[in-house]
């Protein structure tokens, strides 16, 4: 396994996996426009805060990008990281890759000196909550409902 940064340059890359893993895609939004959302994955980030300073990670195996994350500084509150993206692809799960990629993720943010890391997890997704819990991740009491899409979502926090 290895886990290096990706690059704007990369979008088509993170295009194909989106393709070859839509799952999440088709959870939370009900569609996957793999093209749009490569090209989303480099530019977005939460309010507040720069792109340009995110972190947007690749998880590879036997060269194959299986997974990806974003992570950005500055949200909820300056000092905090928040973890905007994870998807691993359906072969990389179950093998503690999850759990690898977030404790890299983990690492970063500590060296930026984050006191805590932020997500939001959907209610549709009970699978990703059970693993963020795992993780140590609580709940902030914290929730909104998507007006697009109708989700319930929960932010959670991790000290770290």
């Amino acid at each position: 396994m290895r886990i290096r940064e990706l690059f704007p340059s990369e979008t088509a890359l993170v295009a194909q996996f989106y393709r070859e893993a839509p799952d999440y895609w088709l959870m939370a939004e009900g569609r996957c426009d793999p093209a749009a959302q490569a090209q989303d994955f480099f530019t977005d980030a939460p309010p507040n805060c720069d792109p340009a300073q995110s972190d947007r990670l690749g998880l590879f195996l036997n060269q194959r990008l299986s997974g990806v994350a974003e992570v950005s500084y500055g949200f909820p509150d300056p000092g905090d990281a928040y973890l905007g993206l994870m998807i691993l692809g359906p072969w990389a799960q179950g093998s503690g890759n999850g759990k690898t990629f977030l404790a890299h993720v983990e690492a970063l943010a500590r060296k930026r000196h984050a006191p805590r890391l932020y997500l939001a997890v959907l209610d549709a997704n009970p699978r990703g909550r059970a693993f963020w819990e795992r993780e140590g991740f609580k709940g902030t009491g914290l929730t909104r409902k998507d007006a697009i899409t109708g989700h319930l979502i929960e932010r959670l926090v991790k000290p770290l």
